[in-house]
């Protein structure tokens, strides 16, 4: 065994990440000529500005990723993305784009 390593039976089951919360799937365009990486706790709708997507639909939505992930993406490539809904307090005081401040109820 290695310090820090996870062994994992054969047969398991893979981890269900927030199971029962809603998806939403996405696709999302890099306009811009940079790479791009928005975090894994990041309200999606107001991710940089050379994301081109649904903003509307991405309200009050997050990438579903491992917590301190990312996702990249590449100039000019389009890609799909999963997001499920911001939990906690959900207030966003304001990260990028102007603040949608209270996210209301849950979705």
């Amino acid at each position: 065994m290695i310090p820090g390593e996870v062994l994992v039976a054969e047969n398991a089951e893979p981890v269900a990440t927030l199971p029962g919360a809603p998806r939403t799937t996405l696709v999302v365009v890099n306009t811009g000529d940079r790479p791009v990486q928005v975090g894994s706790h990041f309200h999606f709708a107001q991710a940089n500005t050379a994301l081109s997507f649904d903003r509307t639909a991405a309200h009050g939505l997050r990438l579903d990723v491992a917590a301190g992930t990312a996702v990249r993406f590449e100039p000019g490539v389009e890609r799909e993305v999963v997001l499920v809904p911001l939990a906690g307090a959900r207030v966003v005081p304001g990260l990028t784009l102007p603040a949608p401040g209270d996210l209301g109820g849950q979705r």
